[in-house]
């Protein structure tokens, strides 16, 4: 059995919860962007990435957010998470306006982030630590994450020494020991190999199910997004707005088996697909009158099957 497989935390099965309707005791803070619009460059010359972008990450939900390669995913992370701002709008988190990086969210990236120098329960650790915060309470917190995650037998090992999937479920630990109110991932499981990307999957799903915190989700996997969504924001080609917001009232908790032969997962995985077919077209489009014209064609007959 590959390294790591079998430290995964064997997923939680209960009760389904119907229409994904977040509990009372959600935890989390709710993110709106309202209008907003980035550009490089001086005058003249700028290139707008994203454009009138308007979206809301509502409280104790899980968004989704998925688009065609290229089109201000990474940028609009990078806005929602403070380290940049935006040339016109604004975001906001309960109502206070995101003008830095906070420990309010916090960003999981598609690469390892992970200091290869620090061991694991060492890298857990560097948040608290960072804020002087290296007590009882932040050490306990951090044995439980270790144990929480399945690496408590791993708290010695380096970065190096782990499998892709550990390094996953590490960076989670180390993102939850500070609490955030909305977790961003970017495309977290990218580049992992496809079972422990799905058992990463299921896990993340029960992890979820278990705390409901607001949680921004980037991918390009579109079974991925229908499985651990409550809401998927679909967007355009740059410059980046959300196209469409597609519900998925499923009920939790959700198993990817489940979901391939669920009828209403197929019709919103179709209704994504075309969306998304339509937009990537449109960047293939550029610069070619024949493929901007087989795009408009395209389109049309899109709108006509609808």
């Amino acid at each position: 059995m590959p390294m790591g497989l079998q430290q995964m935390p064997q997923p939680v099965r209960e009760v389904p919860i119907a229409m994904n309707a977040p509990p009372a005791n959600a935890l989390g803070g709710q993110i709106e962007v309202t209008d907003v619009s980035k550009s490089y460059g001086a005058a003249g010359f700028a290139k707008t990435v994203v454009s009138d972008c308007s979206f809301t990450i509502e409280r104790g939900k899980l968004t989704v957010m998925i688009g065609p390669s290229g089109c201000g995913k990474s940028t609009l992370i990078r806005l929602l998470a403070g380290f940049e701002s935006p040339s016109s709008g604004s975001i906001t988190i309960d109502g206070k306006p995101v003008s830095r990086p906070g420990v309010d969210r916090l960003v999981v990236f598609q690469e390892s982030a992970l200091f290869p120098w620090m061991t694991t329960y060492d890298n857990i650790m560097y948040g608290p630590r960072a804020r002087g915060e290296d007590n009882k309470v932040s050490r306990d917190l951090a044995e439980f994450l270790l144990q929480k995650v399945g690496l408590g037998a791993f708290r010695h090992k380096y970065p190096p020494q782990l499998s892709g999937g550990m390094q996953r479920r590490a960076e989670l630990a180390r993102a939850m020991i500070n609490n955030p109110s909305v977790m961003i991932l970017d495309e977290p499981f990218r580049g992992l190999d496809a079972m422990t990307k799905k058992l990463m999957q299921d896990y993340y799903a029960n992890l979820y199910e278990e705390t409901r915190r607001t949680t921004f989700f980037v991918t390009t996997d579109i079974d991925e997004a229908i499985f651990i969504a409550d809401r998927i924001l679909v967007m355009t080609n740059i410059p980046a707005r959300v196209r469409a917001v597609l519900e998925v009232n499923l009920p939790r908790p959700r198993r990817l088996e489940d979901i391939i032969e669920n009828d209403d997962a197929n019709l919103i995985k179709m209704e994504a697909l075309s969306l998304l077919h339509e937009e990537a077209m449109k960047s293939f489009a550029r610069g070619s009158k024949a493929a901007a014209d087989f795009v408009e064609a395209y389109a049309k007959r899109i709108r006509k099957d609808e």
